[in-house]
C-alpha cells in the first residue's frame, strides 16, 4: 500500500506497529510501546474519520484499528484468508458483525457464535479475462506444447516441456545464474503486470499455497502443485493445500520430500494423462460454481450498513 499509495486513488494512513517474533528477542520488549502508539493513533484516526464499519482483512497491522473500533462501538466485519485464521482473526472474530471467510475450514477454529459466511478470497480484476493465444505470443512459447507455470521457487528443467518461471525480484538473479542455458523451452522473469496473460498461457502451475495465490490459480482454471512453506504461522499454507487438495484441484508436494518428489517430473506425469483432466475439470467446476468474493463481501457490508441498523459514528452514510 505505502509503494503504490500515489495511486491508490484514496488517503493512506500508515500505523507504527510489528509482529510478535515466535521467539525471544530485543524487539518483543519495545512491543507493547508499540502497542500503545497504535492504539492511541488509530482511535485519533476514527475519531477524526468517523466511519461507518471497518473492514479487517487479518494480520497483525489490522489489531490496533479493530481493537479501537472496539473502544468507540464501531461495528466491525473481518475477511480471513486462510484455512487457518491467524491470531487477530481468532481474538476479534467474537465480536465482529461478520466474518468472511477464503476457506470453510476456517470456521472451526473460530468462537461458536461468530457470525462467518463462506465467500471464497477476492481476486484482483486484472488476472482474470487472459487471452491464452495472446500470451503465448508475448512469452514466445510454443502453442503446440503444455507450459508448467513456477511461481518461485528453483527447480531443474525438463526438456521436453515448457517453462513459465517466475522467480520473485529477489531471486531472479540467483535463479538465473543457476539455470544458465536449460530455460532453452520457456521464459523466465522476475516479475509481470501482466499476471492474465501468465495464468492464461498456464496448463498447470507449482506453487507454495498462500492464500491469494491459491484463489488466483482457480478464478482462472489453472490446476497446481502446491508445495506449502513449513514455516508459515500455524502451518496455514499445508490447511490451504488440504483444502484444495480435497477438492480436487491440487496436488500437494510436502517440501521435506522434494528430493524424493520433484514438482516437475510429477507435473510432466501428471499433464497428459486423465488425472490431469480430472483436475481441470474440478477447478473449473469450483472456478464455475463460486460467485466473485468482492462482490458478495461488499453487497453483503453494504446490507449490513444499510438495513441491519449497524451505524457507526459516521450515521450509515455508505458501505
Amino acid at each position: 500500500e505505502y509503494r503504490l499509495r500515489d495511486s491508490l486513488g484514496y488517503p493512506l494512513h500508515l500505523i507504527n506497529i510489528r509482529g510478535l517474533a515466535r521467539r525471544l528477542t530485543l524487539s518483543n520488549l519495545i512491543l507493547p510501546l508499540l502497542i500503545v502508539g497504535a492504539l492511541v493513533k488509530s482511535y485519533t484516526l476514527l475519531k477524526r474519520l468517523k466511519p461507518d464499519i471497518i473492514v479487517g482483512t487479518g494480520g497483525y497491522v489490522c489489531w490496533p484499528i479493530l481493537k479501537a473500533a472496539e473502544f468507540r462501538k464501531i461495528p466491525t466485519v473481518l475477511q480471513e484468508q486462510n484455512s487457518f485464521p491467524g491470531i487477530t482473526t481468532r481474538q476479534m472474530a467474537a465480536n465482529a458483525a461478520r466474518v468472511y471467510l477464503g476457506f470453510e475450514k476456517a470456521a472451526e477454529y473460530l468462537p461458536q457464535a461468530t457470525r462467518v459466511m463462506v465467500t471464497g478470497n477476492p481476486v484482483r480484476d486484472r488476472v482474470l479475462g487472459g487471452n491464452r493465444e495472446k500470451a503465448l505470443q508475448e512469452f514466445k512459447l510454443d502453442p503446440d506444447k503444455k507450459t508448467i507455470l513456477i511461481l518461485g521457487g528453483s527447480q531443474a528443467l525438463p526438456a521436453d516441456v515448457q517453462i513459465l518461471w517466475q522467480t520473485g525480484k529477489r531471486d531472479y538473479t540467483d535463479v538465473t545464474a543457476a539455470a544458465g542455458d536449460k530455460v532453452t523451452h520457456g521464459s523466465l522473469f522476475p516479475f509481470s503486470e501482466r499476471m492474465d496473460l501468465v495464468y492464461a498461457a498456464a496448463d498447470i502451475a507449482i506453487a507454495r499455497a498462500g492464500a491469494l495465490t491459491i484463489a488466483e490459480l482457480v478464478a482462472c482454471g489453472v490446476p497446481s502443485i502446491l508445495i506449502p512453506l513449513p514455516s508459515a504461522a500455524g502451518d496455514h499454507q499445508r490447511k490451504n493445500a488440504l483444502e484444495m487438495s480435497s477438492k480436487g484441484v491440487s496436488v500437494i508436494i510436502e517440501e521435506s520430500d522434494l528430493q524424493l518428489d520433484d514438482p516437475l517430473t510429477r507435473a510432466l506425469r501428471i499433464i497428459y494423462t486423465d488425472e490431469y483432466k480430472q483436475m481441470r475439470q474440478a477447478t473449473m467446476k469450483v472456478k464455475q460454481d463460486r460467485e466473485a468474493a468482492v462482490d458478495i463481501i461488499a453487497r453483503d457490508i453494504k446490507e449490513l450498513v444499510t438495513h441491519a441498523n449497524i451505524k457507526g459514528e459516521g450515521g450509515a452514510r455508505t458501505a
